[in-house]
This record gives structure tokens, C-alpha cells and sequence, in this order.
């Protein structure tokens, strides 16, 4: 049976848009410490996630929502390579930036991203298309999972050498699942994250910032001057919230005590201005972004447009939870940024982009093709 339907997905766009906006003030508000600090940086991050993140991105996912899906399978392998060219660019001296010891940003005329979110996105498209392709020879080992492990090892080796192992965590996450739901058998899967849990052992072991950060989740109380702070003032922050929260603009973690408020610990912020309430009301939008992404995934019409809204909601989905259970000392810190909240621009208009994308597919929901 074929249905017509020409309009966007309108529960999902007001889902993002609500979690977009919330972001933006939360943002403002937990990027008052900065402001207390130095106004001219303020107002340089100010300007690099509202206007470049904010302003193109809602074009861009406009610009997204009307192009057909089509397009992107098209051109997947060419954006997948661009996503790796632009990464490992960090490593060129005059284009790169340097930052507590990392290397994962590029600097274009003043203006730093981080190009992993452009590799996280191609990788999604790319794999789709790939999936998508060889149909159901994915049961087949030769072209489902080793392909995978192929495109993941030259992954984790351009962000092992950064490092920067939270993206390369989630690309695994994402792979899996895609690979799980185009039809790859269970005990395939099963092997494949045995070896990786494998190397993602050897790696903590091999890695003293990885361990430290293993052994200040199993026990928080250590090294709380060091290791354990930004764990520590992010659970203080959490619980001073109380269940109402101490008001909009109120939290006191911002100021010095909580590292990067605008960024890796922001759902601290929003746990403490907004309260068990408010944060919980954050997750539930999540909850509801991810469960009406799949509902338009099951609904897509075809393979590629199916596991391309699959992975998207999968990447940004698991991206907020890991940050969430990160910031409430349920995972290990990561350092992953919130989704549409957390301090990146440039990931704040990708993001949008891919979301452009999953409503382009929503219009083809229930068609045959």
C-alpha cells in the first residue's frame, strides 16, 4: 500500500527544537563563568555556538530537510573520506590545535572545530550505504562484519594517535547497532564485541589516563584534588539541585569549582539550576527524540534511508546518554558533550544537518521505492 506524505515529521521536529532552545540557555547560562572570568572569550564562544552552530545549522537542516535522502548515498564514500582527510589534518602543524595534550582540532581563519563530528557523521552515511548494498549478504562474514572492523581499525587509528578514544567508543556503538538491525547474525555480533571489549581492555590498561579514569569510577573518594574533581563537583552540583533546582542562572558549580560547566559537565549545571525535575525532564526528551527516530526508521522507504535515520539517532542518542550517566558518575567520565547543549558549533550545525536528513526520510514515511 502506498501513502502519500509530504510534510516533516512534526513531533520530532518539535522534539529538537525544544531540546535545541533548552540547549541555547542552558548554555548562556552555564557559559556565565567564563563571562566572570574573561568577557572578550565569552563573547567569542557566544558567537561561535549561536551563530555559526545555531544560525547555519538550523539553515543547514533546513537546506537538509529538502534535499532527497538520495543524494547522500550518492556521495556517501566521498564524505566518509572527507570526515578521515579532515581528522587526520589535525596532525598537520599549521592546521592543527593543541589542548591538554590532545590534538583534535583544526583551526580555519580563526575559527577551531573538531573534525571527528564530520568523520561520525560520513561514517553513519557511508556504513548505511555499505549495509544497504550488499543487502543480504550481511549474514556473510566477508561482507558484513569484517568490513566493519576494517573501517573501525583505521578509524581508531587516526583517534588513538589524537587521542580521543569517547568518539571512537561511539562509532563502535554505532556499527554494532547498525550491523544488528540490517540483519548480521547474533553470535557474529557477539564475537565481534568480544574482541573489541578485548582491545578496549588492553588499550585501558596501556593508556595511565584511561586506567586513572577506569579506577576514579570504581572508587570517586580517590584523588579528589585531581583524578576524581570534575567527577566529584559534578555529583555536588547534581545534588545541590535538590528537586527543584536553585533557579535558572543560579548554579554556583560554574563558577571555578565545576570544569568545563559549558561543556563536558553541562548536564551538571542543568541538574543544578533546574533540578531533579528539570534534568529528568531533559532525559525524558531524549527519550522521546530517540523512540520517534526509530519510529521514522521503521517507517523509511528503503534499506539505506532505514539505517541511515537508524544511525543518526543511535550517534546523537547515545552520544546525550553517555554524557548524562558520565556526569552522574554511572559511566566512566568521558568527556563526551551533550547533544544541541554542550559548548561546539561546528557540532551543533552537524548535528542539526543530520537531523535535516531524518526529516527529509520522515516525508517518505510509508512509500514504497
Amino acid at each position: 500500500m502506498r501513502t502519500k506524505q509530504k510534510k516533516v515529521d512534526k513531533f520530532f521536529l518539535t522534539t529538537v527544537l525544544i531540546l535545541v532552545f533548552t540547549g541555547v540557555a542552558m548554555f548562556i547560562s552555564a557559559s556565565l563563568g567564563i563571562l566572570d572570568k574573561n568577557k572578550e572569550i565569552f563573547y567569542s564562544v557566544l558567537f561561535n555556538q549561536l551563530v555559526l552552530g545555531l544560525g547555519l545549522g538550523l539553515l543547514f537542516m533546513y537546506i537538509a530537510s529538502r534535499i532527497n535522502y538520495k543524494f547522500w548515498r550518492k556521495y556517501s564514500l566521498l564524505i566518509f573520506l572527507g570526515g578521515i582527510l579532515l581528522t587526520l589534518a589535525v596532525f598537520i602543524p599549521s592546521l592543527g590545535l593543541s589542548h591538554g595534550g590532545a590534538e583534535r582540532w583544526l583551526n580555519f581563519g580563526g575559527v577551531s572545530f573538531q573534525p571527528v563530528e564530520a568523520l561520525k557523521f560520513g561514517f553513519v552515511i557511508y556504513f548505511a550505504a555499505w549495509l544497504s548494498f550488499i543487502k543480504n549478504k550481511v549474514e556473510d562474514i566477508r561482507w558484513g562484519i569484517l568490513p566493519f572492523l576494517g573501517m573501525f581499525a583505521i578509524i581508531a587509528l587516526i583517534l588513538l594517535k589524537q587521542p580521543d578514544t569517547k568518539s571512537l567508543i561511539l562509532i563502535c556503538i554505532v556499527g554494532i547497532a547498525m550491523l544488528f538491525v540490517s540483519g548480521v547474525p547474533v553470535k557474529y555480533l557477539f564475537g565481534s564485541l568480544i574482541i573489541l571489549s578485548i582491545l578496549f581492555g588492553v588499550l585501558v590498561f596501556a593508556k595511565p589516563y584511561l586506567k586513572e579514569r577506569v579506577k576514579t569510577f570504581i572508587d570517586p573518594t580517590q584523588n579528589a584534588q585531581s583524578s576524581s574533581y570534575q567527577i566529584r563537583q559534578s555529583l555536588i552540583a547534581l545534588g545541590s539541585g535538590g528537586i527543584f533546582g536553585r533557579g535558572y542562572g543560579q548554579s554556583v558549580q560554574k563558577f571555578t569549582y565545576l570544569p568545563e560547566a559549558q561543556g563536558d559537565s553541562i548536564f551538571a549545571v542543568v541538574g543544578e539550576e533546574l533540578g531533579f525535575l528539570g534534568a529528568t525532564g531533559i532525559v525524558i526528551l531524549y527519550l522521546f527524540f530517540i523512540f520517534r527516530g526509530f519510529r521514522i526508521s521503521s517507517r523509511a522507504p528503503d534499506l539505506f534511508s532505514r539505517l541511515l535515520v537508524f544511525g543518526i539517532v543511535i550517534l546523537i542518542g547515545a552520544q546525550a546518554f553517555m554524557h548524562i550517566a558520565s556526569v552522574a558518575g554511572v559511566f566512566p567520565l568521558t568527556g563526551v558533550p551533550l547533544p544541541f547543549m554542550s559548548h561546539g558549533g561546528t557540532s551543533l550545525m552537524i548535528y542539526l544537518v543530520a537531523i535535516g536528513i531524518v526529516l527529509q526520510v520522515s516525508k517518505h514515511q510509508g512509500k514504497s521505492s
